[in-house]
């Protein structure tokens, strides 16, 4: 089975220059990868875009002060990158495909995954994984049904095995599990 999956690599921002070239905010850990020249990428729009890309066509790319530029075929001049602002970038990948470090997961490999503490008892579902801008966050939905934010940190979510489909987490009163005066 050939199915494909689709994450978010990136969010173009404002235009740089006059010939079309674009600041992009990096929502991936291989820029080098997802933005390489003549990647195809699936285009969102914001929803207030008068122009709406179906998909955009790396051209180039290069770093400026931290930065990247990216150059895409269909935004040839200011006004059309200008336009274009705000616009998340889509690249899809093989379902089985991992990040280049260990540590670091895709949304759709954690989501859906078994939920337990230290001490093997089941605490819920992962249903989401909120991104942060100093960490992200699981979303562990309770066999009650409430929803817990763990941060996703090794030191309260030690064990991920995406082959036995379940992580760990150091729960303590009031992380998953709730307070006993709320119990």
């Amino acid at each position: 089975m050939d199915e494909r999956i689709e994450v978010v690599v990136g969010r173009i921002g404002k235009p740089h220059g006059i010939r079309g070239e674009v600041t992009v905010e990096v929502r991936s850990d291989e820029p080098e990868r997802r933005f390489a020249a003549g990647t195809r990428l699936r285009a969102q729009p914001r929803r207030d875009a008068a122009t709406r890309h179906v998909g955009l066509t790396v051209q180039g790319t290069r770093w400026h002060q931290g930065t990247l530029l990216v150059t895409f075929e269909e935004l040839g001049d200011r006004t059309a990158a200008e336009a274009a602002r705000g616009t998340l970038l889509h690249a899809e990948i093989d379902p089985d495909d991992r990040p280049a470090d260990p540590d670091e997961y895709y949304s759709h490999q954690l989501v859906g995954l078994a939920a337990y503490d230290v001490a093997g008892d089941h605490l819920g579902e992962v249903t989401a994984l909120v991104r942060g801008g100093a960490q992200d966050l699981l979303t562990i939905r309770t066999a009650g049904g409430r929803d817990a934010l763990v941060p996703f940190v090794k030191e309260l979510v030690p064990e991920v095995d995406l082959d036995a489909g379940r992580v760990v987490v150091a729960d303590r009163p009031g992380l998953v599990s709730p307070l006993p005066e709320d119990a």
